[in-house]
């Protein structure tokens, strides 16, 4: 496939993510909340995460904020559900390894998310693709603590 043909499919994928986002509203049954914004451009989010017996059974989100930030949020909901903290945080890692223009183990499988490497040409957007797994770390690893 073309480099533009490419380009074309992921901007799809993006926006098909911000238009009809996975996972939208809250869990409202004890889960972890976390709230985190971007002030640079306006981003914000509210996670809440429901983890049972260390694996991420349910995870919800809402904000606003530009497509980058919202369609992330909803790709990362869905990659991170059935998977243990560990296997969520690990997949963080290698987002994150991905919007640096990091090499990252590419034999996983990262479904949708990958429509977002390109952000990393992008220097000022990838606060953006990065805020909703911020979050998700943040509530995970305080998960961890507990």
């Amino acid at each position: 496939m073309s480099s533009n043909n490419l380009d074309n499919l992921y901007r799809r994928v993006i926006m098909d993510h911000y238009k009809n986002p996975r996972n939208r509203g809250v869990l409202d049954d004890g889960s972890l909340t976390i709230n985190m914004n971007n002030p640079t451009c306006g981003d914000r989010i509210q996670l809440t995460l429901k983890v049972v017996d260390g694996i991420v059974v349910d995870a919800k989100q809402e904000g606003e904020g530009c497509s980058i930030s919202m369609s992330s949020a909803s790709m990362m909901t869905q990659a991170i559900k059935g998977k243990t903290i560990e296997e969520a945080l690990k997949l963080s890692t290698i987002f994150s390894d991905m919007m640096q223009g990091k090499e990252y183990d590419e034999d996983i499988d990262l479904g949708d998310i990958e429509a977002l490497q390109g952000v990393a040409k992008f220097p000022a957007r990838i606060k953006c693709a990065t805020l909703a797994w911020k979050a998700m770390e943040k509530g995970l690893k305080e998960e961890e603590k507990e």
